[in-house]
């Protein structure tokens, strides 16, 4: 992509991205600063001091010195993503509801807004508002009409016990051994993400061997997480002593075995095989019967793989709604056919065929 994978780039993000190449990344993870707004010092009851964010790289002078910031450096990502990518970008309050705007001015298409709820927020000490406890992540692709983009949706819906993923995640801020520490025993980033919030993301919208760009990389927690997932990442950081941090943090990531990179795969990704091909196969013969799934109703299976049932006629889906009185029906799963050790859904016999179909 113009520049080594795997790689910390020290530097301007906007000048640093203006000099990759078009269409080179295939996924941007985005923690910009936040342009928090804070107004002296932050005590806790105790009147001990709250560490934090007021480094000289979250502050902007003016909401629009703040939306000129974020217009370039998400033009130049949207032009470095490849046409099926997608970037996810994390904020709070203070900006995130900006930075979705001009998301869209600039034609990305919105896909979620994943709320990471904080199991361990900090609290609000002046009682003035809400305990603000979670942040939020916007998910687009480079374009409403774009090619498509990467979610591996099963993989997810497995990652949660078999139920389909929502857009609600919750996770610990980091902290422990996770938290990276100066010399002095103090935070070395005010803003570090768990990793395992970059794991998920990664894990929904990549592929092994995937470039991820982060154009704010900090401490590298983005690297870490592709790393050990396999997947390759390229990183911008204006900070020297951030890019240190990271490139050590990262050398110290064992990676997971290839072979244990594999995941659920999605049925939508695999080839499309019609009902027709099952006949074509062998697999099945006209004049065949079919049954619903307890063998209560019966149906023939005619040479141009429609089905029959009484004077109906009909796809194996339309049958299959038409009989249970449904608005629709995945006639895979709901016709069977007899073996010797009962009835067997027919959804078996198009594995055998896209087994067979050239890789």
């Amino acid at each position: 992509m113009g520049v080594t994978p795997d790689t910390i780039i020290q530097g301007d993000c906007i000048e640093v991205l203006k000099g990759l190449p078009d269409r080179s990344a295939d996924l941007v993870f985005a923690d910009p600063p936040y342009n928090l707004q804070l107004g002296g010092d932050l005590l806790r009851p105790d009147n001990s001091r709250v560490d934090a964010v007021d480094d000289h790289w979250d502050q902007f002078e003016s909401f629009a010195a703040y939306d000129a910031f974020t217009r370039a450096w998400l033009t130049e990502c949207r032009r470095v993503l490849k046409d099926g990518g997608a970037i996810w970008v994390i904020g709070s309050y203070h900006n995130i509801f900006r930075v979705g705007t001009i998301l869209q001015d600039l034609g990305f298409w919105i896909l979620n807004d994943v709320v990471w709820r904080k199991t361990n927020p900090m609290p609000n000490f002046k009682g003035a508002r809400f305990t603000n406890a979670h942040e939020t992540l916007i998910w687009a692709a480079k374009g409403r009409g774009a090619k498509r983009y990467t979610f591996n949706y099963d993989a997810m819906k497995m990652a949660n016990d078999e139920l389909q993923m929502r857009s609600d995640w919750t996770f610990p801020l980091c902290t422990g051994e996770e938290r990276l520490k100066d010399e002095t025993g103090a935070k070395a980033h005010p803003t570090q993400k768990p990793e395992a919030l970059l794991h998920r993301v990664l894990l929904a919208s990549t592929k092994p061997g995937d470039i991820v760009l982060d154009p704010f990389f900090g401490t590298g927690t983005t690297g870490a997480a592709a790393r050990r997932l396999g997947r390759r990442y390229v990183g911008i950081e204006r900070e020297a002593e951030y890019v240190e941090l990271a490139r050590e943090r990262i050398a110290r990531v064992q990676p997971v075995a290839p072979e244990d990179l594999q995941v659920t795969g999605s049925r939508r990704a695999e080839p499309r095989v019609p009902f027709g091909q099952i006949l074509e196969a062998g697999l099945l013969r006209p004049g065949d019967v079919l049954y619903c799934p307890r063998g209560e109703r019966a149906a023939r299976v005619r040479a141009d793989g429609s089905l029959a049932l009484g004077d109906l006629t009909g796809s194996i889906h339309k049958m299959g709604a038409m009989v249970q009185s449904a608005p629709a029906c995945n006639g895979w799963t709901y016709w069977h056919f007899r073996t010797g050790k009962g009835l067997t859904p027919i959804d078996v016999l198009r594995a055998q065929v896209r087994s067979r179909l050239p890789g």
